[in-house]
């Protein structure tokens, strides 16, 4: 795993230019791990408004963007929703198997799957993918099976910093 500054992302141009699907988990990534239980028992999430740009951004790219979490939540379908992420995949124990069953389906290879993930349940997608990314503040399994970290912390802009790899490498 590398640092996610400077020469260490720029060696990666190449890897980012050929990504055509981002796969995001959502706690700890999307989110900032935390979960908030409302009166009646609800889950409540907070995402940041900037990840959701660049969400925004790789769409329009042409880049597929995906969400595949272990937990279910209403609040990350509508999410989903209001960015445009038509593949989401909740309350998921095997991440690595939806991963193949999700490329095959958009016909992309693992290789040109880019993972963002922040635990132990990612690290099989951030070993299978061609690029595994994990947040800074990530469990250690995941750092160890990430090719890159972030510089930021999930649920604080981190996906952000992801999508703007991704642009940064299209237009370079």
């Amino acid at each position: 795993m590398t640092s996610g500054f400077g020469v260490q992302v720029a060696a990666f141009q190449e890897t980012f230019r050929r990504v055509k699907l981002l796969v995001l988990d959502v706690d700890g990534v999307l989110t900032d791990g935390r979960l908030y239980y409302g009166p009646k028992g609800e889950t409540l999430k907070t995402f940041h408004v900037r990840d959701g740009h660049g969400i925004k951004q790789v769409s329009g790219a042409g880049i597929h963007v995906a969400i595949i979490s272990g937990r279910k939540s209403a609040a990350v379908l509508r999410r989903a929703r209001g960015l445009g992420i038509k593949h989401v995949f909740q309350g998921v124990d095997d991440k690595l198997a939806a991963l193949k069953k999700l490329a095959k389906s958009l016909k992309v290879t693992l290789e040109e799957c880019a993972c963002v993930g922040d635990d132990t349940p990612d690290a099989p997608i951030l070993n299978a993918c061609g690029l595994g990314i994990a947040v800074a503040d990530a469990h250690a399994d995941a750092l160890a099976a990430a090719d890159l970290e972030t510089s930021r912390p999930g649920g604080h802009g981190a996906v952000r910093e992801v999508c703007d790899w991704l642009i940064a490498a299209r237009a370079g």
